[in-house]
C-alpha cells in the first residue's frame, strides 16, 4: 500500500460511523460498547508486541551492540518521561484542547451551530490529540506498515457512532482535521525514513511498541498511564542509537 492509505481508510471509518450513528442513534447498549473496547485493547497489546520486538532487530544490534538494545529503549522511555512530565506534555494537549472548545462553543448563532462546533472541536480532539495519531502515522510513512492507524481507524469509527449519535454531523466534519494532521505526520514519517538507518527506526519502533502498551492498559481500564508524556522517548531513542554508534567506533 502506499504511504498515507492508513489516514486515507481513518477518514473513511470517521465519515463512516459518522454516517451510522446520525441514522440509528442510541442503540448500542453500554455492555457491548465495552466488550468492542476490550477486544480493540487486546488487539493493540498485540500490536505493541510485533512492534516491541524490533529491539531485536539484527540491524539494530550491530550498530550498538547486543546488549544495549534493550538499554537504548528504556533510557529513551525514562528520560523522554522526565521530559515530557517536566513539559506536563499530556496535560497541555489536554488543556489545548479544553481552551479550543471553550472558544469555538461559546454564544454562537443559535443551538444547532453550538452542537456542530462542539462535535466538530471534540471529535477533532479525540481523533487527532494521541499515541496512535502520531506512533501510527510516523510508521505509515516510514514504510513500517499501517497496522497501527487501521486499529485507530476501527477504534475512531466506532467512538464517531456514539459521539455522532448526541452530537450531530460536527462529528462527520471532524474527518477533515484528522486527514491534515495524520497526513502532515505521515509526510514528516516519509522524510524520517528517508534519513534514518535500520537501526534508528528499529529503535523508535520498539520504544513506540511500549507505548502502545501504555494505550492498551488504558482501553482495557487497568491503568491509565500519561502516555503523552512519554511521546518525548520516540524523539530520544534515535539520540541515543546516534551516541552509543559514536562511541563504538
Amino acid at each position: 500500500m502506499f504511504p498515507g492509505f492508513g489516514t486515507v481508510l481513518n477518514v473513511v471509518t470517521v465519515i463512516a460511523g459518522s454516517g451510522v450513528g446520525l441514522l440509528v442513534g442510541h442503540r448500542l447498549p453500554p455492555r457491548t460498547r465495552d466488550v468492542v473496547t476490550d477486544a480493540l485493547g487486546l488487539v493493540t497489546l498485540l500490536i505493541a508486541a510485533t512492534s516491541a520486538a524490533a529491539v531485536l532487530d539484527a540491524g539494530f544490534a550491530a550498530e550498538v551492540g547486543d546488549s544495549a538494545t534493550v538499554l537504548i529503549v528504556l533510557g529513551a522511555l525514562l528520560i523522554g518521561g522526565i521530559a515530557g512530565s517536566l513539559l506536563r506534555v499530556e496535560a497541555r494537549l489536554e488543556g489545548v484542547g479544553s481552551g479550543l472548545q471553550r472558544r469555538l462553543s461559546g454564544d454562537g448563532d443559535g443551538e444547532a451551530r453550538r452542537r456542530f462546533v462542539e462535535g466538530f472541536v471534540t471529535t477533532s480532539l479525540l481523533f487527532c490529540v494521541g499515541p496512535l495519531t502520531i506512533l501510527g502515522s510516523l510508521s505509515d510513512g516510514m514504510g513500517l506498515g499501517y497496522d497501527q492507524l487501521a486499529l485507530k481507524a476501527t477504534m475512531d469509527g466506532f467512538a464517531a457512532v456514539a459521539f455522532a449519535a448526541s452530537l450531530g454531523w460536527g462529528v462527520m466534519a471532524s474527518a477533515i482535521a484528522v486527514a491534515v494532521v495524520q497526513g502532515a505526520l505521515t509526510v514528516v514519517g516519509v522524510i524520517a525514513g528517508s534519513l534514518l538507518g535500520d537501526a534508528y527506526v528499529a529503535a523508535i519502533t520498539a520504544t513506540g511498541g511500549l507505548l502502545l502498551v501504555g494505550v492498551a492498559l488504558r482501553l482495557l481500564r487497568m491503568k491509565p498511564l500519561p502516555v503523552g508524556d512519554l511521546l518525548p522517548a520516540l524523539v530520544v531513542a534515535p539520540i541515543l542509537v546516534s551516541i552509543v554508534a559514536a562511541i563504538r567506533s
